[in-house]
């Protein structure tokens, strides 16, 4: 007898978890089927990308970089950028600076022609004429994910490319789909504002109530399955 109250219980706690998570577990099925629609490198646009140029540098003499005094390297690496390799440095202040391979000369920010012509180098080019915008630190739309000063060419189709304004770097490639799939991944860890925090207490919260819910639903399946054996 004190088995049919248990599963009484267990009844109701199920109902009114179900009510309580349906919602989350409604945008968690939907958001998941829409991420797996396309493969991620789709998603990434690493389709319209071009190949990164090669460092052919064999027999060329190399210069380090010429770095202020007052600056403390903690990174430095060399690559392939549209005008030949470079140094990217990175200093223990936080700053990232690129310095000509060949001369070890620091050079200066990205200008608007040369922002266009990475972008040229960089990607497939969609149909029309891209529109440039320059956005200091901070201030750059919420698909960038960055910190620094950038460039953003935007083309037609609404593709976005993003160039640090200091080393030249292309930091990030930005389709129509990718900001869609990112929308749908803030859905799926409940973080429409940075989308990046997957470990925060309301979705532990939903998810265990979720879990419990599940469990409760399993037992229950036990229950109904001896209800139809004696009513046989």
């Amino acid at each position: 007898m004190a088995r049919r109250p248990l599963m009484s219980l267990f009844v109701r706690w199920h109902i009114w978890l179900g009510w309580l998570v349906g919602v989350p577990m409604v945008l968690w099925t939907v958001s998941g089927f829409v991420m797996a629609l396309k493969p991620i490198e789709e998603v990434r646009g690493d389709a319209l990308r071009h190949h990164a140029p090669l460092l052919r540098e064999q027999g060329t003499a190399l210069s380090l970089p010429r770095v202020a005094a007052h600056d403390v390297i903690s990174g430095m690496q060399l690559v392939a950028q549209a005008d030949g390799p470079v140094w990217i440095v990175e200093t223990e202040a936080g700053g990232r600076y690129r310095y000509a391979a060949r001369s070890g000369d620091l050079i200066p920010p990205v200008i608007r022609d040369e922002a266009l012509a990475i972008a040229a180098a960089t990607l497939h080019h969609p149909a029309g004429q891209p529109r440039l915008t320059f956005y200091d630190a901070g201030a750059a739309p919420g698909d960038f994910r960055g910190g620094g000063p950038a460039w953003q060419v935007e083309y037609a189709d609404g593709t976005r490319l993003y160039i640090d304004n200091a080393t030249g770097e292309v930091r990030a490639v930005r389709t129509g789909w990718w900001r869609f799939y990112d929308f749908m991944w803030g859905l799926h860890i409940m973080d429409l504002q940075t989308r990046e925090d997957s470990s925060h207490p309301v979705l532990i919260g939903f998810a265990g109530l979720a879990a419990l819910g599940s469990l409760l639903g399993c037992a229950l399946l036990f229950r109904r399955r001896k209800a139809r054996v004696k009513a046989a």
